[in-house]
C-alpha cells in the first residue's frame, strides 16, 4: 500500500526562512548597511550639513559579552533597529553601530571560576563525577535558597561554571581555554554578530568594537575620557562609603553583582548602650571569657532616628539571634551580628582595619534582662528586652526602643507590659517605665505611636499590617511635620535637629556613622558585599552645578514616555558621587593611577562618540588589530587628537596625523552628533543611562548632548518571567531557528511598547509565519495573473481602497514616527489587509483593478520592511521586479489627500450589510428558541429586501441637541449636564426613554471630535451610495431583488410602518421571502 508523507509542519516557516540569507547576502554585497558623512566635497559647508543631509544615530547599551544575546536583548534592539529601518525609509542617512562590553569582573569572575574547577576536575572536568557530588550540592542549595539572583536565572539549575559553558553550546573540550579572561573577547562577539546578522540587523559593522585594554584604540579613548574629567574636576579622591566585597578586594559597582543592581550605602546612627550589670543568664555564659576582663561592653544599635533617643525605655534583642561580642579596641567591646561587624570592620570603627576579632558568642535569650545606659534617654539604665520581629539582616540585630515614636516599638512594649510572664521576663524591667514625649506632631500629639495604635486597632506586635502602615504614617508625620518638644533641640523642628543631635552624639562618643548595603548585595564572585568608607576615585555626580546641568539637558530630550522621564528625574534627585575605579577584572588602567581600572560603569558613558570614527581607526577588527582608512596607531591618538576630532580644541601642533585625516574624523563625528536615540532597558536608568546623561554634559557642549532616550521595561515570555531555571527561557539565535528572523521581529513589533513588562507570544510569532507565508503567496499569484485584471477607470470600490491605503499609511507612518511599533502593525499591516480583503470581496464579479492592487502590494511590502526585511526584500525585488533594495526605497506616502466622504460612504455600507444579516441570525435565533414571531421568513430561500432611507432627523433629536448646544462651552469642550437635564426635564422630554441614551452619545461625540460634530448631516448621498452597493450587497447577504426607499416617499402601509425607525445614517430595513 503506497503511503504519502506528510508535509512538514514547518514548511511555512522553511519557506520564509529561505528568504533570509539570499537578502542578507545582498545587503552585505551592496555594503546597504555602511554608512558614512557627506564628505567635504559632496557637500563643503557644515552649516546647512543636515538639512542638505538628514543624519539619524541610534544605538542600544552595548550587551555584555559572558554570553549570547536572549530574547531580553532582541526585545531592546528591535527597539532601535525598527526606527533606523524607517528613518532610512525617510531619506535620512541613518546609523545603527554596535558594540560590545566587556569590562569589569563578570568575565573574569567566570574566568577564575573555571580555573578553580580545572585545579579541582582536570582540564576537561574528566574527574566530574555527578553522584559523589550531591551531598554537596545539596548543602550549597540549602546555603543559597534564600538569595535570589540574575545568574541563577540565567543560567538556570547548575552549579559549576563549565555546566554554564555547555549549556551556552561550548564544547566541553573546548571550556578550559575560557579560563583565560580575555579569550571571552575574543569569542563571544563574533558570535553575537553572527545572531544579530541572523536577524536582519542593520548594523554597520565597520564601527563595531570591544571594551578593555584589548583594543589599544578604545583603551585610548576611555583613558582620554577620564583625563578630560579629572581636567573639569569631575573626577575626585578621597573616603567615601562603597559597596564591597572582601572577597575581591575592591568595590563592587553594579554590574559586578549577582543581585543587588542599583543599591548603595544605606547610612545610620550607630548608639553605643553601654552595659551597667549582665543578666544573670549572661554573666554565667561568659564567666569564663578572659577578654572581657577589664572591657567596656555595648550594646549598638543602628537607627535612622537619632532624634528620637531621648525617649528610649529599652532596647530589644531576637532570642533566637546569635550575637557576638567583637572587639573594637582595647578597652571597648560591641555586641551586635557578625555581618555588622564584618561592615564595622571596613569602616574605620575597629582599631584593626579588616579584622573582625569576636570574643565571645552569645545568644539573644541570654542577654535580655542585662542593665544597659542608653545614651540621651531621660532614664539613668533600662533593660534588654525581647522582641518577635528583630530581623539579622538589618542593622546590628540589636534595636533601641522609642514606644513614643515607633508603633512597633510601642506594640511590643505594651505586650510585654500585659504578659511579662509569657515573654519569661521581670516585670520590674518595665513596669517603672513610662512613654516619654519626644516630638509634637500637628495630628497625632506627642505620642504618635500611642495614637496611631489606637487608631489602627493594634493590639500585638503581630498585628504586622497595621504596624507597617502605621509605621510610615508615623515617620512622616514626625519628620516633615514634627518639633521636638525635649532636649536641647527643644522648639526646633525635627528636620533641622535630626543632624544636630546626630552630630552630638557622634562627637560625644555615644554614637558613631555606620553603614551597610541598603539590601543583600552578592558580587559575582560569590561574596556577600558589605558597605567600606576606603580612599577613592569617584566621580562628583550629584555635584549642584553639573546636576543642573543634567537636568537641564533631560528636560531638552525626548523620553518618549512620563515614566521615563520620572525615573531619570527621580535617579538625578539620589544619585551622588561614584566610584569610577577598581583594583581587578578586565578594563582601562586609570591613567594617572595605574594600579587602578576604570569600572565598567565608567568606561561605557560616552562610547557613541567612538562610534562615528571606530571605521576609520580599525575598520572591521574589534580589537583594533587592523589599521582603518585613518591609517593611524593607537599612540598616535593624543588627548590633543582626541579633542580636535571631537570640536573640543584645536588643531593639534605635536601630530604628525595629516590634518586633512584629522579633518576626515571629525566631519564624521560632526555630521552623526548628537546621537538621536538611546534604546535601554528602564532597568539602566539609575546607573548607566543617567551616567550617559551626566558625562555627555560635562564633556561636550549643548549642540552635542543626546536628543532622545527610549527605554523599554523587561520581556516576559508568554506571560511569564524569562529564567532558565524554570525552562521559560529562549535567546535571540533561537527564536530566528524557530520562528525565522521575520516572524520573531513581528511578534516583537507586537509585545508592547510601553515602559511596562512586553509579552512575546509563541502564539504570535506562529500566527505572523502563516500571516507573512499568505501574504507571499497571494501577491505571487496575483502578479503573476496581472494581465487579467482590470484596467481603465477607477470606480467606487477601487477609489474607497486607495483612500484606505492612503489613510493607514498616514496612520502607520505617525506611528513608526512616535516608535509604536505595535500600532505600526496595527495599520501598517492588520488593518491594510482586512481593508484589502473588503476590496477583494467587493470585486468578485468585476475584478480588481491593476493600479490599485499593484500599489497596494507596493504599499504593503513597504509598511513592512522595517520590521520584516527579508520578506520585504523579497517581495520588492523578484515579485514586485523593482531595482535597488527595499530598506532604501522612500517610506510610502498618501498620492493624495483622503476623500471622507467615501470613506463614510464605504463604513456605511458596510455597517448597513452588518445590521441586515444580525436582523437575519437574530430572527432564526428567535425561531430556534421558540418565541413567537410574526413571519416564516427563511433566509435560505429565495428573498427580496427593502431598505429605507430617511432624509431628516426626528424632531425630539434636534431639540435634544439644541438645548446641549445650547449648554456647551466650546473653550473646554464640555457640557453643563445639570443645565441640560433641567431643560430637558422642564419640556417633559426626560419621558422619552430613548432621551437620555441618545444625549450621552452625542455627547461622547461631541467631546472626541469638537464642536462640528454637532452638524449631523451626511457627507455622502445616502440613496446614490445604496444603489451603487446594490450588487455588492447582494452578493454578500444572497438576496434576489434590493429595492432603495425613501422613508417620506413611501405610500404602502407596511412600507411606512417599516421606515418609521429610519434616521439619516441608519436606514431601516425589512425583508420577505418571494
Amino acid at each position: 500500500m503506497a503511503t504519502t508523507a506528510e508535509p512538514p509542519k514547518t514548511a511555512k516557516r522553511d519557506a520564509l526562512r529561505a528568504l533570509e540569507s539570499p537578502a542578507r547576502e545582498f545587503w552585505a554585497s551592496t555594503k546597504a548597511f555602511e554608512v558614512n558623512a557627506p564628505t567635504v566635497q559632496e557637500h563643503a559647508s557644515a552649516s546647512d550639513l543636515h538639512t542638505a543631509y538628514p543624519k539619524f544615530m541610534a544605538c542600544m547599551a552595548y550587551p555584555y559579552m559572558n554570553g549570547r544575546l536572549h530574547l531580553g536583548h532582541a526585545f531592546t534592539f528591535s527597539k532601535v533597529e525598527f526606527a533606523v529601518g524607517y528613518q532610512r525609509m525617510k531619506g535620512k542617512r541613518a546609523l545603527l553601530p554596535q558594540g560590545f562590553h566587556c569590562t569589569g569582573m563578570p568575565i573574569k569572575a567566570c574566568a577564575d571560576k573555571l580555573a578553580v574547577e580545572m585545579t579541582k576536575f582536570g582540564k576537561y572536568f574528566e574527574k566530574y563525577d555527578e553522584a559523589a557530588l550531591a551531598e554537596e550540592l545539596n548543602e550549597k542549595a540549602q546555603v543559597n535558597k534564600n538569595v535570589k539572583s540574575k545568574v541563577s536565572a540565567k543560567t538556570g539549575n547548575v552549579t559549576y561554571q563549565f555546566q554554564i559553558m555547555e549549556q551556552l553550546g561550548i564544547q566541553k573540550e573546548e571550556i578550559h581555554k575560557f579560563a583565560d579572561p580575555y579569550y571571552w573577547t575574543k569569542y563571544f562577539p563574533p558570535v553575537t554578530k553572527n545572531d544579530l546578522s541572523a536577524f536582519g540587523a542593520k548594523v554597520d559593522w565597520r564601527r563595531s568594537f570591544i571594551t578593555t585594554d584589548a583594543n589599544p584604540y578604545y583603551d585610548s579613548f576611555v583613558a582620554w575620557q577620564m583625563r578630560k574629567l579629572k581636567t573639569l574636576n569631575k573626577v575626585k579622591f578621597g573616603k567615601r562609603y562603597t559597596i564591597y566585597s572582601i572577597k575581591d578586594q575592591q568595590p563592587c559597582m553594579d554590574h559586578d553583582r549577582q543581585s543587588g543592581e542599583a543599591l548603595g550605602p544605606q547610612e545610620y546612627t550607630g548608639l553605643k548602650m553601654t552595659v551597667v550589670e549582665w543578666s544573670d543568664k549572661a554573666k554565667d555564659a561568659l564567666a569564663k571569657v578572659d577578654a572581657l576582663k577589664g572591657m567596656k561592653v555595648h550594646l549598638v544599635a543602628a537607627t535612622l532616628r537619632p532624634e528620637t533617643m531621648y525617649g528610649q525605655t529599652n532596647c530589644f534583642v531576637g532570642t533566637d539571634i546569635n550575637y557576638g561580642i567583637f572587639k573594637v579596641n582595647n578597652n571597648e567591646a560591641f555586641v551586635c551580628t557578625e555581618r555588622a561587624a564584618r561592615n564595622m570592620a571596613y569602616q574605620q570603627i575597629f582599631a584593626e582595619e579588616g579584622k573582625v576579632i569576636k570574643l565571645a558568642d552569645i545568644k539573644g535569650d541570654l542577654i535580655v534582662g542585662t542593665k544597659i545606659h542608653a545614651p540621651l534617654s531621660t532614664y539613668e539604665y533600662v533593660y534588654v528586652l525581647p522582641m518577635d520581629n528583630v530581623l539579622p539582616t538589618k542593622g546590628t540585630g540589636v534595636v533601641t526602643s522609642v514606644p513614643s515614636d515607633s508603633p512597633d516599638d510601642y506594640a511590643t512594649f505594651q505586650d510585654l507590659k500585659k504578659k511579662p510572664e509569657y515573654y519569661k521576663i521581670k516585670a520590674e524591667w518595665v513596669d517603672k517605665f513610662e512613654v516619654v514625649p519626644v516630638i509634637e506632631t500637628p495630628t497625632y500629639g506627642n505620642l504618635t505611636a500611642p495614637t496611631l495604635c489606637k487608631l489602627k486597632k493594634i493590639n500585638s506586635q503581630k498585628d504586622r499590617v497595621q504596624l507597617a502602615e502605621a509605621k510610615e504614617l508615623a515617620y512622616k508625620e514626625g519628620f516633615y511635620q514634627g518639633v521636638m518638644c525635649i532636649g536641647k533641640c527643644k522648639g526646633m523642628k525635627v528636620q533641622e535637629a535630626k543632624p544636630l543631635i546626630k552630630n552630638e552624639l557622634v562627637e560625644s562618643g555615644d554614637g558613631f556613622v555606620y553603614n551597610e548595603p541598603e539590601g543583600l548585595v552578592m558580587s559575582r564572585s560569590g561574596d556577600e558585599c558589605i558597605v567600606a568608607l576606603m580612599d577613592q576615585w569617584y566621580l562628583d555626580y550629584g555635584e549642584e552645578q553639573w546636576k543642573a546641568v543634567t537636568e537641564k539637558c533631560l528636560e531638552q530630550m525626548n523620553t518618549y514616555t512620563n515614566e521615563t522621564r520620572h525615573q531619570f528625574q527621580k535617579t538625578l534627585d539620589w544619585l551622588n558621587q561614584w566610584a569610577c575605579a577598581r583594583s581587578f577584572g578586565l578594563g582601562t588602567k586609570l591613567p594617572w593611577d595605574t594600579q587602578f581600572l576604570v569600572e565598567s560603569l565608567s568606561d561605557s558613558t560616552i562610547y557613541m562618540a567612538y562610534y562615528t570614527i571606530a571605521h576609520l581607526l580599525h575598520e572591521g577588527s574589534f580589537d583594533g588589530s587592523t589599521r582603518g582608512r585613518a591609517n593611524v596607531n593607537p599612540e598616535q591618538m593624543t588627548d590633543a587628537v582626541w579633542d580636535y576630532v571631537f570640536g573640543l580644541g584645536p588643531l593639534p601642533k605635536d601630530t604628525d596625523i595629516p590634518k586633512a585625516t584629522l579633518d576626515m574624523m571629525n566631519r564624521e563625528f560632526e555630521y552623526f552628533y548628537p546621537l538621536d536615540v538611546r534604546v535601554s532597558g528602564k532597568d539602566l536608568i539609575p546607573n548607566h543611562l543617567t551616567f550617559f546623561l551626566y558625562n555627555h554634559t560635562a564633556i561636550f557642549p549643548e549642540r552635542n548632548w543626546p536628543q532622545a532616550v527610549r527605554s523599554n521595561g523587561h520581556l516576559m515570555l508568554d506571560s511569564k518571567k524569562m529564567s532558565k531555571s524554570t525552562g521559560n527561557f529562549m535567546t535571540m539565535s533561537d527564536a530566528v531557528a524557530k520562528y525565522g528572523a521575520d516572524a520573531t521581529r513581528f511578534a516583537l513589533a507586537d509585545a508592547g511598547d510601553t515602559g511596562e513588562d512586553a509579552n512575546f507570544e509563541d502564539a504570535t510569532a506562529n500566527a505572523a509565519i502563516l500571516r507573512l507565508y499568505t501574504l507571499l503567496e497571494w501577491c505571487e499569484e496575483q502578479v503573476a495573473k496581472l494581465g487579467n485584471l482590470r484596467t481603465g477607470e477607477h470606480n467606487f470600490y477601487d477609489k474607497v481602497f486607495e483612500n484606505e491605503i492612503n489613510k493607514l499609511i498616514t496612520q502607520a507612518d505617525n506611528a513608526y514616527e512616535a516608535t509604536y511599533y505595535r500600532d505600526a502593525l496595527k495599520y501598517g499591516v492588520f488593518e491594510l489587509q482586512a481593508a484589502r480583503d473588503a476590496y477583494q470581496q467587493a470585486c468578485l464579479e468585476t475584478g480588481m483593478h491593476k493600479d490599485v492592487l499593484l500599489r497596494y502590494i507596493q504599499v504593503q511590502t513597504l509598511c513592512l520592511a522595517p520590521i520584516c526585511p527579508h520578506w520585504s526584500e523579497h517581495v520588492w525585488k523578484n515579485i514586485l521586479k523593482k531595482d535597488g533594495s527595499v530598506t532604501n526605497q522612500p517610506f510610502p506616502k498618501a498620492d493624495q489627500p483622503v476623500d471622507e466622504t467615501i470613506l463614510a460612504a464605504a463604513e456605511y455600507i458596510r455597517h448597513t450589510v452588518k445590521s441586515v444579516r444580525d436582523a437575519e441570525i437574530g430572527l432564526q435565533k428567535k425561531k430556534k428558541k421558540g418565541k413567537n414571531v410574526e413571519t416564516d421568513y427563511n433566509p435560505n430561500a429565495a428573498k427580496s429586501l427593502k431598505v429605507y432611507v430617511a432624509s431628516k432627523f426626528p424632531e425630539w433629536q434636534e431639540d435634544v441637541l439644541a438645548i446641549a448646544k445650547a449648554n456647551y462651552d466650546a473653550a473646554t469642550g464640555k457640557f453643563d449636564d445639570v443645565k441640560i437635564r433641567q431643560e430637558l426635564g422642564a419640556k417633559g422630554m426626560l419621558k422619552n426613554k430613548k432621551v437620555m441614551p441618545f444625549f450621552q452619545a452625542q455627547k461622547r461625540q461631541i467631546e472626541n471630535e469638537g464642536p462640528s460634530a454637532f452638524n449631523r448631516q451626511l457627507k455622502f448621498d445616502e440613496v446614490k451610495t445604496l444603489n451603487i452597493a446594490i450588487k455588492e450587497m447582494q452578493r454578500a447577504l444572497g438576496f434576489n431583488a434590493i429595492t432603495i426607499l425613501k422613508a417620506d416617499e413611501c405610500k404602502e402601509e407596511e412600507d411606512v410602518k417599516a421606515s418609521e425607525i429610519a434616521v439619516p445614517g441608519v436606514p431601516s430595513f425589512s425583508f420577505k421571502n418571494e
